[in-house]
């Protein structure tokens, strides 16, 4: 039992004991604080909201409190102007967080509350035949980690790569392709080449506006399924995602399924068709649209006046395929906030259809914007950073500076390769996701302060003192560990359970980075005060075992935002 949960009992049962027969109503856990100065204690609880159901002054209700608790091998409870303040014992706390966390260090945190449930992660979607850029890194790595946290909790796990793959661009594209490209030139090129020709194409039908046709009607025979279409198409996917794989492999992200639009395009039939069954498509214009002004929503366009479907539509078709496929409890869209209508609108459809899961089980996991140094991205402007070019550059960066602090270590360039990259993955996750990013080198390749390096280096100088104290072989001793610095530590490391799970219900990995840094922090602090390997052999067995946990909830937190934790740097 997490310890807050346990304080929380133990002010249920000092109410019920000092107040017999009264039911408050109210929920304890929720209420409790961490005072900001310890000396205040570990844990306060305002006694203010009893006051009305007790019709008693809060801290009278304080102080018959502190007086009905006897729970020593607990805590204490001092009554403070209104407030309950309690005080861990010290020795017993640390024993069993330390306890607690090394029976499974690699599993701390962890959990089965999503035992036999399902989720489904909707996250990256590249374009086809475009570069991976800085735009897609919020989408990629708030995806994984939520992927790897959602997993760490017990949930089966589901990514999808919902590709954009559907449009008159690629008709243009085999167009271009047929007239002036070759298969030699593509392969060696990859989605370079493919942007070159498409660019070709718009240059050229400025001159030829017959072009516009052609490209139309190669899209046409797309959707028709003609035989060489279909080839040239499907092998311009394969070369996007042969030169998208390669930046996927540098950030350690994987997916189970690459499904795009066009993947949907077959299944939209069974959508429209049950719109106009159960009434709920008007015209507009000569569109089929879903009407939504009672939800203070523009109408859903459904059917374009041609007969042809959009985005909306397809996204409608994915839904159910994935209810009907993978049976989810929860679909997750880890999609930019300027979505945001979008997908009101399509889980608003799903209701009216007739679902209500989609009220609670569809979820939009908005996140903000991307810039550069101050500079706002755009690729119509030409302002535009690609995502393979910012990690090779953070690895470069990241070599010179393990030169110049640490020029005799082994596999430097691995080292580089995980700092470099986890400097970038952690620069992303490091604040709420709804917040905006400006991505700065100084910052993300800081080895002081709130950065990737400076927690892996946390974790290194972890590993650095398990190296040097071998195999402890005396029974640790807790007494040891009753300094502030080390209660710090230990009260975050008994928290991180709960931090992985307000990760989880609030779809937010910046929770699993703050916690991460928090306790390399509190940890480096710690180091500096006190000698860990000087002392009795119990006194230092205690210390190396507090290290050691430290170094295993590390490289949860880094793993969890998908970050890797070197040994040496």
């Amino acid at each position: 039992m997490e310890m807050k949960t346990l304080i929380a009992q133990i002010v249920d049962e000092a109410v019920r004991t000092a107040y017999p027969g009264v039911d408050a109503g109210i929920n304890y856990e929720a209420l409790l604080e961490v005072p900001p100065d310890s000396k205040l204690g570990d844990f306060a609880f305002p006694c203010f909201k009893l006051s009305k159901a007790l019709r008693m002054g809060p801290p009278m209700i304080a102080q018959k409190l502190a007086a009905a608790i006897d729970r020593p091998e607990v805590c204490t409870a001092q009554p403070v102007n209104g407030y309950l303040n309690f005080f861990l014992n010290r020795g017993n706390f640390s024993k069993d967080t330390l306890q607690k966390v090394m029976a499974a260090p690699e599993r701390w945190g962890s959990g089965n509350e999503g035992e036999g449930k399902t989720v489904v992660l909707d996250y990256s979607s590249i374009n086809i035949a475009k570069r991976f850029h800085i735009g897609h890194l919020s989408t990629t790595m708030i995806g994984n980690s939520l992927c790897r946290i959602y997993g760490f909790l017990g949930w089966h796990t589901v990514s999808v790569n919902h590709l954009g793959d559907w449009g008159t661009q690629f008709g243009k594209m085999i167009c271009a392709y047929k007239k002036w490209g070759n298969k030699e030139g593509v392969e060696k090129g990859g989605v370079d080449a493919m942007t070159s020709l498409y660019v070709r194409f718009h240059e050229e039908a400025e001159k030829n506006p017959e072009l516009e046709n052609e490209g139309r009607a190669w899209f046409k025979k797309i959707e028709d399924g003609d035989p060489e279409a279909l080839e040239i198409f499907n092998w311009f996917k394969d070369v996007t995602l042969k030169d998208a794989s390669r930046v996927y492999d540098k950030l350690g992200v994987q997916f189970d399924y690459y499904t795009g639009e066009s993947f949907y395009h077959d299944k939209t039939d069974r959508v429209v068709n049950e719109l106009k069954e159960k009434g709920l498509l008007t015209e507009s214009d000569g569109a089929q649209v879903v009407d939504l002004s009672d939800d203070n929503m523009p109408p859903c366009l459904i059917l374009k006046s041609d007969g042809t479907t959009i985005y909306a539509t397809r996204d409608l078709a994915a839904i159910f395929y994935r209810k009907d496929t993978f049976h989810f409890d929860k679909c997750l869209y880890v999609v930019a906030y300027q979505q945001d209508l979008h997908f009101r609108q399509v889980f608003r459809v799903v209701e009216k259809m007739g679902y209500p899961w989609a009220k609670d089980q569809l979820v939009h996991v908005a996140f903000g914007m991307v810039s550069y140094e101050g500079q706002s991205l755009s690729t119509r402007k030409g302002h535009v950073l690609y995502l393979d070019e910012l990690l090779d550059r953070a690895v470069e960066k990241a070599l010179a500076i393990i030169e110049e602090k640490s020029p005799n270590l082994e596999n430097k360039e691995e080292v580089a390769r995980q700092v470099g990259v986890g400097a970038v993955i952690y620069s992303d996750l490091q604040n709420s996701r709804i917040k905006d990013i400006d991505f700065w080198w100084d910052r993300a390749l800081n080895f002081d302060g709130d950065t990737g390096p400076y927690v892996q280096y946390t974790y290194t100088r972890c590993c650095s003192v398990m190296r040097k104290a071998g195999e402890a072989a005396a029974q640790p001793d807790y007494s040891a560990l009753l300094d502030d610095e080390a209660q710090l530590v230990l009260r975050l490391l008994a928290r991180f359970p709960e931090d992985v799970r307000a990760a989880c219900r609030t779809n937010e990995p910046f929770m699993i980075t703050r916690a991460t840094t928090d306790l390399a922090k509190a940890y480096n602090k710690y180091y500096y005060e006190h000698r860990i390997l000087d002392g009795e052999p119990g006194e230092i067995a205690a210390r190396v075992q507090l290290t050691d946990a430290v170094r295993q909830v590390i490289k949860t937190g880094l793993y969890l935002i998908g970050m890797e934790a070197p040994e040496r740097m």
